[in-house]
């Protein structure tokens, strides 16, 4: 049987990861402007990206889903994570960009 994880959790070992590539997952509030990502990542070698995180199987709400739009529109690469087995694949995705 898999183990789920909470959101907490999933959003921890994500930090986690990023730090360990020597880099930082800044939690990312912004006061008036809500529905913004959870975390904003920077890598070594000027790589950033959004990310939102979810428990297992959560989605983003509409709010959420309408300023994850307006980044990419902007450029800015933007992801959902709601899994552990995902977090390699995406900052590997971060590095690459």
């Amino acid at each position: 049987m898999a183990v789920v994880h909470s959101e907490k959790r999933v959003e921890k070992i994500f930090t986690d990861a990023v730090k360990k590539m020597g880099g930082m997952a800044v939690k990312f509030t912004s006061p008036g402007l809500d529905g913004v990502p959870d975390r904003i990542v920077l890598l070594p070698g000027r790589k950033i990206a959004f990310v939102e995180l979810k428990a297992p199987g959560k989605k983003p709400r509409p709010l959420q889903v309408k300023r994850m739009r307006q980044l990419k529109s902007l450029g800015f690469p933007v992801y959902v994570v709601d899994g552990i087995e995902q977090i390699g694949g995406v900052l590997d995705e971060i590095c690459a960009t």
